[in-house]
C-alpha cells in the first residue's frame, strides 16, 4: 500500500504543503473500486466500535460519508443499535455546521447545496451549531492523521469551526478521525490551529496517540 508522508523543511509552507498532500490522497481514495470500498466500511464499523470512547458515549457526532471516503452508514447504524444518540451535521452557507439527530436511514435526504459537494443529511429538526458541544465523542472526517494524532482535514474549514466551538465552551469530547489503513502517516504538515486528536479507526484496527506523540 502507499504510504503518504510530506517531508520537513527548514522553511515549511503548511498551507501549499496541504493542498499537495491533499491532492495526492484524495487521488488515491478515487482510484478504491466500490467493492474495496464496501468492504473497508464494513470492517470500519467493527474496529470503530471497540474504542472505548464510543462504547461509553450516550451522544457521538457523526457524519454521512460521500464518495469514496471511509464508509460509515454501517458505523452510524451499529452506534444508533447500541442506543446512542447520533448528531449528524447539517452544512450552513459559510461552511459552518448545525446538527440535527440521527433516525436511521429514511431520515436522510440528498441536501441542495450549490456550488458545494452532493451530501445526505438528517431530515429532522436543526438543534443549532452548539449541539455538538453536548457529545461525548466527535467523529471527523479526514484524509490522513500523522504519528502526532495530527488530522489532515479536506481545507473547507467546516471542523476547523467546530473544534474552536469545543473549545470555546470548555468541552473535552474524545475526537476520533475515521481513515484508509494507509492514510495513518509519519508527519502531515500543521498550522497554528490544528488540534491533534486522540485515536483514529481504519478498517485494521485503532491506533491511539498521546499528548507526547
Amino acid at each position: 500500500m502507499t504510504r503518504f508522508e510530506f517531508p520537513v523543511t527548514e522553511n515549511p509552507r503548511p498551507a501549499s504543503a496541504k493542498a499537495q498532500l491533499r491532492r495526492e490522497l484524495l487521488a488515491a481514495r478515487r482510484a478504491l473500486s466500490p467493492e474495496t470500498c464496501r468492504t473497508a466500511a464494513t470492517a470500519l464499523a467493527v474496529t470503530a466500535l471497540e474504542l472505548p470512547e464510543l462504547a461509553d458515549a450516550r451522544t457521538v457526532a457523526a457524519y454521512v460519508s460521500v464518495g469514496t471516503e471511509p464508509g460509515t452508514r454501517a458505523l452510524l447504524d451499529a452506534l444508533r443499535a447500541a442506543g446512542k444518540r447520533v448528531l449528524l451535521p447539517l452544512l450552513l452557507p459559510d461552511n459552518d455546521l448545525d446538527w440535527a439527530a440521527y433516525e436511521g436511514p429514511g431520515g436522510l435526504a440528498e441536501a441542495a447545496h450549490p456550488g458545494k459537494m452532493r451530501l445526505l443529511e438528517p431530515t429532522g429538526p436543526a438543534l443549532g451549531p452548539d449541539a455538538v458541544t453536548a457529545a461525548d465523542a466527535v467523529l471527523l472526517p479526514g484524509l490522513a492523521v500523522d504519528a502526532r494524532g495530527m488530522r489532515l482535514g479536506r481545507g473547507g474549514g467546516s471542523y476547523d469551526r467546530v473544534l474552536e466551538r469545543l473549545e470555546r465552551a470548555g468541552a473535552d469530547p474524545a475526537l476520533v478521525v475515521l481513515l484508509y489503513d494507509d492514510e495513518v502517516v509519519a508527519r502531515v504538515p500543521e498550522e497554528p490551529h490544528d488540534h491533534p486528536v486522540q485515536a483514529v479507526a481504519t478498517p485494521s484496527g485503532v491506533v491511539r496517540f498521546t499528548a507526547s506523540a
